[in-house]
């Protein structure tokens, strides 16, 4: 018989998760900005993982929806023509299709995000 369940992504700690270097950061508005990241799960538009930047202004303009939780480092964020929030370690956001604004990372910033 053929076990054909599917299979449980893990990863044991997002906080020390060996990245993938995944390059120059598209969205950057100022000097070149690094990322890294590693994919977890993946379906169609789909996916799971951990991704990591270094500091500096970005700008977004989301065609899915994100669900992020920041492990490590802290940035501002700012929707257009709405208010700023500062997002640190242990926080929790929902970036919906069609958001967009500024991302301010004032530290490298690592998080554990949801593409759907």
């Amino acid at each position: 018989m053929t076990d054909s369940a599917p299979q449980t992504p893990f990863l044991a700690s997002a906080a020390t998760a060996a990245l993938e270097d995944w390059g120059p950061l598209e969205e950057a508005t100022g000097e070149p900005m690094q990322t890294s990241g590693l994919t977890l799960w993946q379906d169609g538009d789909q996916e799971t993982g951990v991704w990591e930047c270094s500091p500096g202004p970005s700008y977004w303009k989301l065609e899915t929806n994100e669900f992020v939780h920041i492990v490590s480092g802290r940035m501002t964020v700012t929707p257009d023509g709405g208010e700023s929030q500062d997002i640190g370690p242990g926080d929790t956001a929902v970036f919906p299709l069609g958001w967009t604004g500024t991302w301010q990372i004032h530290e490298t910033i690592r998080k554990v995000y949801v593409i759907f």
